[in-house]
């Protein structure tokens, strides 16, 4: 888990003794519990959650804490959406938080040290419906075109290992283009490809 930094350049402390009683008593709960229990503790006990972005046909990156205690982060979102933005039109959709989630499970599984390389985010219905005339394999009603899907690579992580986490966290659609060395993770229903 990376540490956030705050509007000064400084790491954010968040254990204090506070938080560090609180780990203590719930890690404790939670040993009475089955597995599902954990997903809710994992939320409260993470005051924050941290994405890391690498627009490969803009060059632009973002590393941002994008979820702080409990609520999303306006101008990290903003920020969000503009790295996933279709590139070819500069056209901006609001991004699905779900997706943002499953990415930021995705690299707290891999322990992530390099930011995601965005292939494609949101994807304007012009730049889908070119997409879809040159066959390149895109489908009609793309996930893409509602920002609720990206096609993604990890540059330290091996393209297998991402797709198998990606499957492992059911949370949607995961597609595997090992030719074109990215995988598609959507947060529409679980199925692969």
């Amino acid at each position: 888990m990376r540490l956030p930094v705050n509007e000064f350049g400084r790491w954010e402390n968040s254990i204090g003794r506070r938080h560090f009683l609180k780990v203590g008593v719930l890690a404790a709960a939670a040993s009475m519990f089955p597995c599902p229990a954990f997903a809710s503790i994992r939320d409260f006990l993470s005051p924050f959650r941290t994405l890391a972005l690498y627009n490969i046909h803009t060059g632009e990156s973002l590393d941002t804490v994008y979820w702080r205690h409990g609520k999303y982060v306006p101008e990290a979102l903003v920020g969000i959406e503009h790295i996933l933005r279709d590139h070819r039109t500069d056209e901006m959709t609001p991004i699905d938080t779900r997706l943002l989630d499953l990415l930021c499970a995705i690299g707290d599984r891999l322990d992530a040290r390099e930011p995601f390389h965005i292939i494609s985010g949101y994807r304007s219905p012009s730049t889908n419906a070119l997409l879809c005339g040159q066959g390149a394999g895109v489908a009609k009603h793309s996930l893409h075109i509602y920002g609720k899907a990206a096609d993604i690579s990890l540059p330290e992580c091996e393209l297998g290992l991402l797709r198998r986490v990606a499957m492992d966290l059911r949370a949607g659609g995961v597609g595997y283009y090992a030719k074109y060395s990215f995988v598609h993770v959507d947060v529409g229903r679980v199925r692969y490809w």
